[in-house]
């Protein structure tokens, strides 16, 4: 089943079991594809869906943040139920040892010597790997490995 078909599905199922809160994740979840394949103007890959429910997760984890840092545990805790909502439909992150060796074996396959075939080293990795992987860390991993 297609992570489009996934999220209709369970949209419908929330719907009927009247889940407000999932109801209202997954609207937002399909509005944001939506735009996304407007922009496009064509349907999406899973891979596609897959960046924009990461920018959504990643959306909600700064606005857990932000509203933590403000003191609004009430607003904190409402981004946290639709944090682990749309968490569901990430597929399950590599751990540290995992990312580290997907690292070494893609800058050995690649032949990367230096900071300028970072790029190239992210850009694989990140397609191989979608919705799998923090941009951050690996930026951070990829950086380290090539300047050593």
């Amino acid at each position: 089943m297609s992570l489009s078909a996934r999220i209709e599905k369970d949209y419908v199922t929330a719907f009927k079991a009247k889940k407000t809160d999932e109801v209202a994740v997954l609207r937002m979840l399909k509005a944001a594809v939506k735009n996304k394949q407007v922009d496009l103007r064509r349907e999406l890959t899973d891979n596609e869906i897959l960046d924009v429910l990461a920018k959504q997760v990643k959306q909600r984890q700064e606005s857990i943040d932000q509203f933590r840092a403000a003191g609004r545990i009430d607003l904190a805790e409402i981004e946290e139920r639709e944090h682990l909502i749309l968490r569901t439909y990430l597929p399950t992150a590599l751990s540290s040892t995992e990312l580290e060796e997907v690292v070494v074996l893609t800058i050995q396959t690649l032949g990367a010597s230096d900071m300028k075939d970072m790029g190239k080293v992210m850009n694989a990795i990140l397609g191989e790997h979608a919705g799998r992987i923090d941009g951050k860390e690996l930026s951070a991993l990829v950086r380290a490995k090539l300047s050593s």
